[in-house]
């Protein structure tokens, strides 16, 4: 497993905390997400199903832009 921080820009509230979390959590080779600091998650994940795009590309899909960090 690997772990990223994600700054994802944006998210700030809880419920668009969970609504993040919840996208990723959906995806199969995710372990699983925590929030960090403010506008930050950390995701674990499994890097032979997974990429830290495929990541990214959840998160935008979500009505957000993330990097990672």
């Amino acid at each position: 497993m690997n772990r990223v921080l994600l700054a994802v820009r944006g998210m700030e509230r809880p419920e668009q905390i969970e609504k993040v979390s919840n996208a990723i959590k959906n995806l199969e080779g995710v372990q699983g997400v925590q929030p960090a600091d403010a506008g930050q998650l950390e995701v674990e994940y499994d890097p032979h199903q997974l990429t830290v795009m495929d990541l990214i590309r959840v998160v935008r899909e979500q009505g957000f832009l993330a990097g990672m960090l």
